[in-house]
């Protein structure tokens, strides 16, 4: 996407409705933090005032109602696995998932442990894997841009 072209003659704006839709929708995330293990660290690190994610539009939630997008930080056990789908169930469309750390992606060093799920996206579906144990706050935020990219190229409005 170009940037937002506005032309402005006698005070009245004009500018194409999926571009605006989609600045507004990726700038704006709210997102529902599930951190479950040291990975969760490394997310509150990239909400803290050096790395900002408010300066993306990210403002934490506490109630996946009112969340766009879900980041999976850490270690996802099998009994944690209903709470974790209940919970992306009631989030509204359009949603979206960051699987943050080696556990989450794929269960990391409790790969073949018989209580840890060898990937979230076994659950729920995910849009962008964060590699790393732990991954830093950089890795996360690269993450958010990604997933921008990602919102961005999708069709808002169908025609």
């Amino acid at each position: 996407m170009q940037a937002l072209e506005i032309q402005q003659e006698d005070h009245v704006i004009l500018a194409r409705l999926d571009e605006v839709a989609d600045l507004v929708r990726t700038n704006s995330m709210w997102y529902l933090s599930f951190g479950l293990a040291c990975c969760a660290v490394e997310m509150i690190h990239a909400a803290m005032p050096r790395y900002d994610m408010e300066r993306f539009g990210m403002i934490p939630r506490a109630s996946p109602r009112q969340a766009d997008l879900m980041i999976v930080a850490g270690t996802l056990t099998n009994k944690m696995a209903p709470a974790l789908r209940k919970i992306y169930d009631q989030m509204a469309e359009p949603r979206y998932v960051i699987s943050m750390g080696s556990c989450a992606n794929g269960g990391g060093y409790y790969h073949y442990s018989y209580s840890v799920v060898r990937g979230c996206d076994r659950i729920i579906p995910v849009d962008i894997y964060v590699p790393g144990c732990p991954p830093t706050a950089e890795a996360l935020i690269y993450g958010i841009l990604q997933l921008q990219n990602k919102i961005r190229r999708q069709n808002a409005i169908l025609r």
